[in-house]
């Protein structure tokens, strides 16, 4: 006879077995990841009036930003200027957008020194043009091995940001998943999720394929059909938005989300990267909350 209290040994291996992933889930839940923008998403507003634009981003409620390429071409006292405001704000600025020339040896030198003071602890590959085969990004991925290793002993990291070209090539041999073997486990695939989904790929199996690895998503989203694509905001395109932010807490390692907007539509740029977030807040229910990373406790870098 089977009385409420027995419990079957194939029953209860199902719930042994259940546990450590919600046990992830609940953790994730608890920590309160939070919300951020790419900055690019509102790009020229920013170029006007940076001050006034991350201004009005912390107001909305986004809780990290992230500079993109531009950022480069700031001195070391722009930064600290920068950073200044962020404090002031109550917001985090984690990682930048880098094209290829913060990885030569001075740029790498120049994209420390600027991460550093705005708090950023990732430089981001945004994009590698020119890529003409699997052994391109093989090279890629020494490039950025030899990269971690310089920022590794400064308590940072680089990543790559993927975007619709690196999900095409053999089963088994799209580049993405080149650069992530020939890259260490603590290299930041920072995942864009919308150009995964255009490209007919799983995103939820992309991050279950690369468990910790995934510690920024880019949350833009895509809708096939006509006048829809990358103009859709956030939350109305085609991206399985609950199984996607489910999988990065769970097993992606996810630290932070940065919703990315293209098309701003007729209303703008801001109004649009309030739309987005108003989405992220009615879809979830249960917004992050504001973050303190002890970012300025990390080792100095040495001077160049």
């Amino acid at each position: 006879m089977t009385t409420s209290s027995s419990v079957s040994r194939r029953e209860f291996l199902a719930v042994a077995g259940a546990l450590p992933l919600a046990a992830r889930v609940l953790s994730a839940q608890a920590r309160q990841i939070p919300v951020g923008l790419e900055l690019y998403s509102v790009r020229t507003e920013l170029m006007k009036d940076l001050p006034g634009t991350v201004t009005a981003v912390a107001k909305m409620g986004y809780q990290v930003v992230e500079f993109y390429s531009p950022y480069f071409e700031w001195t070391a006292a722009a930064a600290k200027d920068v950073r200044t405001l962020l404090d002031d704000l109550g917001i985090a600025c984690l990682s930048t957008h880098n094209s290829p020339a913060s990885f030569t040896a001075d740029g790498l030198k120049k994209a420390i020194e600027l991460n550093h003071a705005i708090g950023s602890k990732t430089i981001v590959l945004a994009s590698s043009p020119g890529m003409t085969g699997l052994d391109s990004w093989k090279a890629l991925g020494e490039r950025m091995t030899a990269a971690m290793e310089t920022l590794r002993p400064l308590g940072m990291a680089c990543g790559f940001h993927n975007h619709q070209t690196e999900w095409g090539g053999p089963v088994g041999q799209r580049p993405m998943d080149v650069l992530a073997a020939s890259t260490p486990k603590d290299f930041v695939l920072q995942f864009d999720v919308g150009t995964c989904v255009e490209a007919h790929q799983d995103p939820v199996a992309w991050i279950t394929a690369n468990p910790g690895r995934i510690k920024s998503v880019h949350c833009k989203d895509w809708g096939a059909g006509e006048d829809r694509g990358y103009a859709v905001a956030f939350g109305d395109g085609d991206v399985p938005w609950k199984a996607v932010r489910a999988a990065a807490e769970a097993t992606g390692g996810v630290e932070y989300f940065l919703i990315e907007q293209e098309i701003a539509g007729p209303d703008g740029q801001l109004a649009m990267a309030k739309k987005c977030l108003d989405n992220w807040k009615r879809m979830f229910a249960r917004p992050g909350v504001a973050i303190q990373h002890p970012i300025s406790s990390l080792p100095t870098p040495s001077p160049a």
